[in-house]
């Protein structure tokens, strides 16, 4: 039995870090880390960037696999809202400029001039569907 549990547990830590050094080496890759220290001029402090995606990713798995649950306003629900938006927006932008995908289907589509209403519609779009959600949750 213990044998087993032992046999688990490594299986899932091992799991574990194998996923989160992908995800890690994904976010690299797609610089977003530089990216936001560019952005800001603080590239001096890109160890503090690192730490914090560390500290979100273990907070993240430790909330996602705990039943942990706090009691908190709708105002730091709020705010915690527009940071995990800004943290995917960051996301899915860095990922389409490594991949070009806008400009590639602006061309084929051939509205170069309004490629900024798809964008600001991608941006609406996520708004009120992450609103929606959240308005089911209270």
């Amino acid at each position: 039995m213990w044998t087993q549990t032992i046999l688990l547990l490594f299986i899932g830590i091992s799991f574990g870090l194998a996923a989160a050094g992908g995800l890690f080496a994904f976010i690299v890759e797609l610089g977003v880390v530089a990216d936001f220290a560019d952005r800001t001029h603080t590239g001096k402090k890109i160890k503090i960037y690192e730490d914090c995606i560390a500290a979100g990713g273990i907070i993240g798995t430790i909330l996602s696999l705990f039943p942990i649950t706090f009691q908190v306003g709708k105002i730091v629900l709020l705010v915690v809202g527009v940071f995990a938006g800004v943290f995917v927006g960051c996301w899915a932008m860095a990922l389409a400029e490594i991949l070009n995908v806008y400009p590639i289907f602006s061309r084929r589509l051939k509205f170069v001039r309004y490629v900024w209403v798809v964008i600001v519609s991608i941006a609406v779009g996520k708004g009120i569907g992450a609103l929606l959600i959240l308005s089911q949750k209270w």
